[in-house]
């Protein structure tokens, strides 16, 4: 081992004495950031939605509903998610505090409300977080998730394990992609994903970041986290699917030459959709947070028009209300 990298294997790809790296090439220039900073200032973006942040709210935002028993998708808003599966309930990338910020009066703002507090969760078995960005990687959240679960069990890429017991975390277990951890007849599988990490100035990509795989006898799911286009998808869809259920970004790719090394568009979701070799799947990472330039709803409207223009365009993969939730069938 060497440099900064505790968990620096020189034969793996991903991985660089310095910490971690994506594996596909990118054209990320210097002064880029720079440059979309004053490119949206300008334009004035991002426009709110097309008929307002209310209307918006109303058609598609509720207060979820977390009854039953069967094996259930709820759809919590940005990449916020809950699975329930045997009677085992996995919560991924919670953030619901109102800004997605270190700073409680400055940073990206929620423009929709919380579809479930954590005082209103149901008992939680594992959390899942697919890497260490502030939308993704709350310390509230995580504060007030340890005070109602103190047993609770997260599962997390290499080096944000420290980070999560500074805060009490009793039970976190770090893993590499393609690697899993079994909890009876449950799998967890971490697999590569295409984006980075980063909480302050001084440990940029210092952390790993990744996808899960979800796999029980009774349902295989796969959530994605963040992420670019890659062909890792398709070698997760031969690996370890097919999938019954699945989450796949489709915001914040606004501008698309800034954008696309870390989210994909909508127009690339649907070729994903197909490449993981899904039955159905939810489509993730809009109307909550404004990280890019594309309004709340534009991702919806992108994701309509490019399952219309696909080669099957009856897929179904159609964006749930914040809030809602879907089984397998």
């Amino acid at each position: 081992m060497s440099g900064k990298n505790p968990y620096y294997d020189p034969s793996k790809s991903h991985h660089t004495p310095d910490g971690f790296t994506n594996i596909e090439p990118h054209n990320r220039q210097q002064g880029d950031f720079k440059r979309w900073q004053q490119e949206r200032k300008a334009q004035r973006l991002p426009l709110p939605p097309e008929k307002g942040y209310d209307h918006f709210i109303e058609n598609w935002w509720q207060t979820a509903d977390f009854s039953g028993t069967d094996d259930r998708l709820w759809f919590l808003g940005h990449a916020c998610l809950l699975l329930r599966v045997a009677g085992c309930y996995i919560l991924m990338d919670p953030a619901l505090s109102e800004r997605a910020s270190p700073l409680r009066f400055y940073g990206p703002k929620r423009k929709t409300p919380v579809a479930a507090p954590v005082d209103q969760l149901p008992p939680i078995d594992v959390v899942i977080f697919s890497h260490n960005h502030y939308d993704h990687l709350d310390n509230v959240t995580v504060r007030k998730l340890l005070r109602r679960f103190p047993q609770v069990q997260f599962m997390v890429p290499l080096g944000m394990k420290r980070w999560l017991e500074k805060r009490g975390a009793h039970f976190v277990e770090e893993l590499d992609w393609w690697e899993e951890r079994q909890f009876g007849e449950l799998t967890l599988s971490a697999v590569p994903a295409r984006h980075w990490s980063m909480r302050t100035p001084w440990d940029r990509n210092q952390s790993l970041w990744c996808g899960w795989v979800v796999s029980h006898p009774s349902l295989r799911f796969y959530f994605s986290g963040d992420s670019g286009y890659s062909n890792q998808f398709e070698k997760i869809g031969q690996r370890l699917g097919p999938f019954d259920l699945a989450a796949i970004p489709i915001g914040a790719y606004a501008p698309r030459w800034f954008m696309s090394a870390q989210h994909m568009d909508p127009q690339q979701a649907v070729d994903v959709f197909s490449e993981l070799r899904c039955h159905k799947a939810v489509p993730i990472h809009w109307g909550v947070f404004e990280l890019a330039d594309e309004s709340l709803d534009q991702p919806l409207k992108e994701l309509a028009q490019a399952i219309s223009e696909s080669v099957s365009p009856d897929i179904k993969f159609s964006p749930l209300k914040i809030g809602a939730s879907i089984t397998k069938e």
